[in-house]
């Protein structure tokens, strides 16, 4: 018995097809909501039968934002070679808006919170841990990205179940304000570049301030006294998300070392300035209720989300310049 295919049966099975892949990629578009870090901590130290230490919540903030990459709608999306992941592009950006507050903070677990001083040892957990988080996020051949990260993660709740374990001494995580503006430098020029980025969507003319403030200052080549930025067309959206995906990972990270760094915040009276920029970066997380990320003109008919984003990085990252000062004094 012979099957005839209609040129019309292909068409409406081609564009079945198509359309199920459309309404697949808009599902696993949608963004992980903001967890609930504090009912966490306390059900992974119940199932552990220990009680959360110092360090604790922000080695479990690093964990659950890292786990969160591929336990999500779609799982890992930046190496994705088959559709409908290989014509997403918005979600990836996330990812690594998310995975570069990740390599901020395992860098600085690594080389800052878990060591008394620069010559004290590595802690061996987190010396397996970093490095992994550091392979190429679009990398589908073996070893594929997220099974890096996964085996760094699960460095990660080696060096946590250390830490809370009373009987051992080689893990220790040390709240201390010399370290906790060590990371937050970091996430200065990370919220600076993302800033800078997303103000772009416009365009504007920027005068060439590198060697500003160093009259001895020099650099390798010579570079244009006037720089015209601009961010290309196709590039809005993955702006966006990938500023999106690292103030969301930021804010979790933040809640963690608020309770973590307690004492040395209350020292401080610096406590209400880490909420605020909390604030900032949650109020970055409402709903696009738009179909596509608009570009219209700063002051034009049409809203500009880019702008608005950088409105509330800009914010975050202005507090917490802040809040690195008043940690910087006695």
């Amino acid at each position: 018995m012979k099957i005839k295919f209609s040129i019309k049966t292909v068409s409406l099975v081609i564009a079945a097809v198509v359309f199920s892949f459309y309404l697949l990629g808009v599902y696993w578009s949608f963004k992980p909501d903001e967890m609930d870090l504090k009912t966490i901590v306390t059900a992974e130290a119940k199932s552990e039968g220990v009680s959360p230490v110092i360090g604790y919540t922000t080695t479990t903030a690093l964990i659950k934002v890292t786990e969160k990459l591929w336990d999500k709608p779609g799982g890992y999306l930046s190496n994705d070679a088959m559709p409908p992941g290989i014509f997403l592009d918005n979600i990836p950006a996330w990812e690594f808006g998310a995975l570069e507050m990740v390599r901020d903070m395992a860098l600085a677990m690594r080389q800052g919170f878990s060591r008394s001083q620069s010559q004290s040892l590595v802690n061996e957990q987190l010396k397996e841990a970093q490095p992994r988080f550091n392979i190429d996020n679009t990398r589908w051949a073996f070893p594929s990205s997220e099974s890096e990260y996964k085996k760094g993660v699960m460095a990660l709740y080696q060096y946590r179940k250390a830490l809370a374990d009373p009987n051992s001494q080689n893990a220790q995580f040390y709240t201390r304000a010399d370290n906790l503006r060590a990371w937050l430098q970091q996430v200065e020029k990370r919220l600076g570049s993302y800033s800078q980025r997303l103000s772009a969507s416009v365009g504007h003319e920027q005068n060439n301030t590198d060697l500003a403030g160093d009259s001895g200052a020099q650099q390798s080549t010579v570079a244009a006294t006037h720089v015209r930025l601009k961010t290309g067309w196709f590039k809005i959206d993955d702006e966006f998300y990938e500023a999106r995906g690292a103030a969301w990972a930021l804010l979790h990270l933040l809640k963690a070392v608020e309770i973590d760094f307690d004492g040395v915040l209350a020292k401080k009276n610096a406590k209400v300035s880490v909420q605020q920029i909390i604030k900032e970066l949650e109020a970055s997380q409402q709903t696009v209720w738009s179909p596509m990320i608009l570009n219209g003109s700063g002051f034009g008919f049409v809203a500009n989300h880019s702008l608005v984003m950088a409105n509330y990085i800009s914010r975050a990252n202005a507090g917490i310049i802040d809040l690195n000062e008043l940690l910087s004094k006695g």
